[in-house]
């Protein structure tokens, strides 16, 4: 099981941190991802961390902004989100890849378990 949380509303500038929370599964050998869909859009790729931490990568709308992370020993995972615009505003889904899986990194159907979603609202 998944269960994203830190959501909520926040002024253009301002920021927010995510977690995901893993339960049930192993973690810590697992690569893990942050996808978001904004209303009327499709749920795009935002950030994914690698099993390791070694790799990591973000969408060029959130590079330089969104910071991920993880915490294998709270089987817990992080986006930091700074310089927050109003064009963040999505429910943000954290999800995650079979065990020891890579490549496609950024692509949805990669990620068999997803979690419920956050909704972030970010006003101009």
């Amino acid at each position: 099981q998944l269960q994203a949380s830190g959501g909520g509303l926040v002024q253009a500038g301002g920021s927010l941190r995510l977690s995901c929370a893993v339960s049930g599964r192993p973690f810590s050998n697992r690569g893990m991802g942050w996808f978001r869909q904004a209303p009327g859009k499709e749920r795009e790729f935002v950030a994914f961390i690698s099993w390791s931490g070694n790799k990591i990568l973000y969408a060029e709308s959130v590079k330089g902004r969104f910071t991920t992370s993880r915490d294998d020993a709270k089987n817990t995972m992080y986006l930091q989100m700074d310089s927050l615009k109003a064009e963040d505003t999505a429910i943000y889904y954290c999800a995650a890849r079979p065990l020891y899986n890579s490549g496609y990194d950024d692509q949805r159907d990669q990620y068999p378990y997803w979690g419920q979603g956050t909704l972030v609202t970010v006003s101009s």
